[in-house]
């Protein structure tokens, strides 16, 4: 059984990302057409885009602000002009801030978490979805996490634009399933990635880990390709924990 995803396009947004450029690899290695959206580092985009055209597909950078609509209306232009409509929608940008106590938090650092959790997939689905839909096809991957469900301490600003970002998708999940769009989250726990060591310091959260240990930029986009194959044809409206089992979502 083999994901094949030749003759898709796909978005990523922080494509050239700690995560985002494993899945853009990992896309392309599966066949699918790549635009990586950056919002500062062109550099690191650019030097991505060569590596997946390396790989015998086609790939572009782009940038954008994805929490302003003019930027993201303007985003989808540049990708339709040069590779056409994008039906694989991967939302992985977010904003970093400095975590503290509730008491502590900048109300800055909450509204910019709505704008990068919640604005983003709402811009992002007004400007994209509609070809899917028009096209019958579609998959829309809203990257999560499991401090969505761990509401630990300091977490607060983050989990509640992930959160509403979860409302979200499941609610874009019923409007677009007529027309054969999916909608999955996928929530990454603390992953190793090649900015981001497995040290001494995650001793603690490894031995919280079912697994004990921690997972991979790679176990992240292994279920980013699945979700946009037609393997997962049937699944939507999914929230999937990447997590060793460190969060177990309920029935």
């Amino acid at each position: 059984m083999n994901i094949d995803l030749k003759g898709h396009l796909a978005l990523v947004t922080g494509g050239s990302g700690q995560l985002g450029r494993v899945m853009c690899r990992t896309l392309a290695d599966c066949g699918a057409d790549v635009a990586v959206h950056f919002h500062q580092n062109r550099a690191s985009a650019d030097r991505l885009v060569a590596e997946l055209t390396g790989k015998g597909v086609r790939a572009m950078s782009v940038q954008a602000d994805v929490t302003v609509q003019a930027d993201v209306q303007a985003m989808q232009s540049r990708v339709q002009a040069e590779l056409g409509a994008p039906d694989i929608l991967v939302n992985n940008a977010v904003i970093q801030y400095t975590w503290t106590s509730v008491l502590e938090q900048a109300l800055s650092d909450y509204e910019s978490q709505f704008r990068s959790s919640v604005l983003h997939n709402v811009l992002m689905a007004q400007a994209f979805v509609p070809a899917m839909q028009a096209k019958g096809w579609g998959r829309v991957i809203g990257i999560n996490t499991e401090c969505a469900m761990q509401n630990a301490p300091t977490q607060s600003a983050y989990v509640a634009g992930k959160r509403g970002m979860d409302g979200v998708l499941r609610v874009l999940a019923k409007e677009v399933g007529p027309q054969q769009v999916t909608v999955n989250q996928v929530a990454p726990g603390w992953m190793i990635s090649e900015d981001v060591p497995d040290g001494d310091e995650a001793a603690d959260y490894r031995a919280g880990v079912p697994l004990r240990r921690r997972g991979t930029d790679q176990d992240i986009a292994n279920l980013v390709a699945f979700l946009a194959s037609d393997l997962a044809s049937f699944i939507s409206g999914q929230y999937i924990s990447v997590s060793g089992g460190n969060v177990m979502p309920t029935i």
